[in-house]
């Protein structure tokens, strides 16, 4: 093994999960860097939601630490596959997407995926090429080189058996489906989550049995989201899109724990495992992990906004951080002046209700021109008023 084939070994299994077989990888990548012949690495994403946070970024991260060795990055777009709806850890069917669903989400989804993807040396394709033409007698094909057996050692349809939760027959089709696109895109690598293994694994067996040498597979792990306990995810409010502004992704990644920081720097972060390991005996030595962490944020926002842009969220933090107010606030006209505190943070947008409202003041997070209000029975008269909640949000209210 070369110098160049370990180091991009290397870079390969960096905050990986599973990289099957390891050995194979190894012969490819020997085999590129003699003959100078690029490998064909698939990632497949299906167009199930219009925006991406940071979570589904990992493994697009990977596909550039790749992408700048040299190797051919196809992104797939499985416009076709999310007509059938991706099984993958459902305790129940997943309802369809409909075309016109599939299509507003593909558009942004190449967009998002181009602010770390190198779109000048990506290889943009959707599994609809291959996949309508293969029509009913293809399908038919395809399905016979995979048995119900090893279909039902999948765990979660082997789970929604033992239960008696309905399995449809078409989700059969998606594994199949998604194992033929690296079929037809004579894959040498697929990325995916660890929940897509035997997707993935699918892939592998379908190019045996077309006669194509398999590809390897490349799991990569969920990222926990902001709590560190649960994997990033909209639904939980634990995620950081990748479309936020500077300023909120900025204060949003200060403020995860010293200890997440570091899985974030291995999963997240362009810079090399020695940097960060230096970094961190600097922290371990006594530098402040704030730091670090700063650092960190800076990295993610530059990427997704620009440098500038990282340099004024820096700023703001530290701005507020100080109990400064921010140079641009929203302004908001309010009428029925006395108005109690509570009313006037729900009717301002700084709270959804008035009990969350006192919830806030019971919490000192409430700050009237600087002042920590403590009093729920505030009745505050005409005027203007900067109005703090939490460390975040701020309003200049004008109350008539």
């Amino acid at each position: 093994m070369t110098d160049g084939v370990r180091e991009a070994l290397a870079v390969t299994l960096r905050g990986c999960e599973e990289l099957i077989p390891q050995a194979d990888w190894a012969q490819k990548l020997s085999r590129a860097e003699r003959t100078g012949q690029a490998l064909r690495i698939k990632l497949g994403l299906d167009p199930t939601a219009p925006d991406i946070h940071i979570g589904h970024t990992v493994v697009l991260n990977k596909m550039r630490q790749l992408q700048d060795l040299g190797h051919q990055v196809i992104f797939l777009i499985g416009d076709f596959t999310s007509l059938i709806g991706d099984p993958s850890g459902r305790n129940s069917t997943r309802p369809p997407l409909t075309q016109e669903q599939i299509k507003a989400n593909a558009e942004t989804y190449y967009r998002q995926a181009s602010l770390v993807l190198d779109p000048a040396r990506t290889e943009i394709r959707y599994n609809s090429e291959w996949s309508l033409p293969l029509g009913s007698m293809g399908m038919i094909q395809l399905a016979a080189k995979y048995t119900v057996a090893r279909m039902m050692e999948r765990n979660d349809f082997h789970q929604r058996f033992s239960a008696g939760t309905p399995i449809s027959v078409h989700e059969f089709l998606y594994p199949l489906m998604q194992g033929y696109d690296s079929v037809a895109l004579k894959a040498d690598l697929e990325l995916g989550g660890t929940d897509q293994k035997f997707n993935l694994l699918m892939g592998r067996h379908l190019q045996a049995e077309y006669g194509q040498e398999p590809q390897c597979i490349l799991t990569m792990p969920l990222l926990e989201g902001l709590d560190g306990v649960d994997k990033m995810s909209k639904s939980k409010g634990n995620y950081i899109g990748i479309t936020e502004e500077p300023n909120t992704m900025f204060a949003k990644v200060l403020s995860i724990s010293d200890t997440l920081m570091w899985r974030w720097y291995t999963l997240l972060s362009f810079r090399s495992l020695a940097e960060i390991e230096a970094l961190k005996k600097e922290v371990e030595g006594g530098r402040n992990p704030k730091d670090a962490k700063v650092m960190l944020a800076k990295e993610i926002t530059a990427r997704f906004h620009s440098a500038a842009a990282a340099d004024a969220a820096e700023q703001d933090f530290i701005h507020r951080s100080k109990g400064g107010v921010p140079d641009e606030i929203p302004e908001v006209t309010l009428s029925g002046a006395p108005l109690g505190i509570a009313a006037l943070l729900k009717s301002a947008g700084l709270a959804p209700s008035s009990s969350e409202a006192n919830r806030l003041i019971d919490g000192n997070g409430v700050r009237i021109d600087g002042t920590v209000i403590s009093d729920k029975g505030l009745k505050l008269p005409a005027g203007t008023y900067v109005v703090q909640v939490g460390k975040r949000k701020f309003a200049r209210i004008t109350l008539g």
